[in-house]
């Protein structure tokens, strides 16, 4: 006899329950906005509940334009940060091209998602001039100037935040590192942290610190009222029926 198993709640990473997270963000009030909006919204003194949307692409652009697509049916932008030197994605090839063409021409805001530090391993070559070199590439690839990076986590077990200590964004014609704690940005240590980083659920961070057990998904976060959350989300966590499709 066959029996019939179902995934989960917490393992429910459907682009359907995406989109009613975000739904339910705007019915609760938050205004959603870029990392780069998020700059300009605290130099203001914006006093509303503030989700800032942050998309870290690191195996899927196709993904990526199928968040776009929800995000620019709700009509809220969201931050899309492009690795360069990914095993799994070209960038400049055919279809991932023009996904991130559509990324950046529906208004959202693109920056690098940096792996300086794996370069200067790997490649031994200095971190510095690999970055100032990646943030002219993707400028040149995308017609675009970021002001933005996040820093990428991969599987070499180094922390390409490490290449900020003692750095400063603006060394680099940039504005923010995505976790940086300059005062012009200090979002994690500021915010509400939820991310979809475990991949099996989803965990989050109160003003830097991890909340044990946490795994209440975007949207039942934003019911809780607070006022300013930090989203980070990945598009290959996303699928339609299941995650081996």
């Amino acid at each position: 006899m066959e029996h019939a198993y179902a995934m989960g709640a917490d393992f429910a990473f459907t682009f359907a329950k995406i989109r009613q997270c975000f739904e339910e963000a705007l019915a609760c009030g938050y205004c959603v906005i870029t990392c780069r909006e998020y700059l300009d919204m605290k130099k203001s003194g914006w006093s509303g509940k503030l989700l800032v949307n942050r998309v870290d692409i690191d195996q899927s652009p196709r993904k990526a334009k199928r968040l776009a697509v929800i995000f620019n049916d709700l009509k809220i932008k969201a931050s899309f940060f492009v690795r360069l030197h990914a095993e799994e994605y070209n960038p400049f090839s055919f279809e991932n091209y023009r996904c991130l063409r559509f990324i950046r021409d529906t208004g959202h805001e693109v920056g690098y998602h940096s792996e300086v530090m794996d370069q200067f391993i790997i490649w031994e070559e200095g971190a510095e001039s690999c970055l100032r070199r990646d943030i002219a590439v993707l400028n040149s690839i995308l017609n675009l100037s970021i002001c933005g990076v996040a820093s990428h986590r991969g599987m070499t077990g180094l922390n390409n935040l490490d290449f900020w200590r003692g750095r400063k964004p603006s060394d680099f014609g940039l504005l923010y590192e995505a976790y940086d704690r300059q005062p012009e940005f200090g979002l994690f240590h500021d915010s509400f942290y939820v991310s979809d980083s475990d991949w099996t659920h989803w965990k989050c961070y109160d003003r830097g610190v991890l909340r044990q057990g946490d795994h209440k998904s975007l949207g039942e976060h934003c019911h809780d009222g607070h006022m300013l959350i930090y989203n980070l989300i990945h598009p290959e966590t996303f699928y339609d029926e299941h995650f081996y499709e």
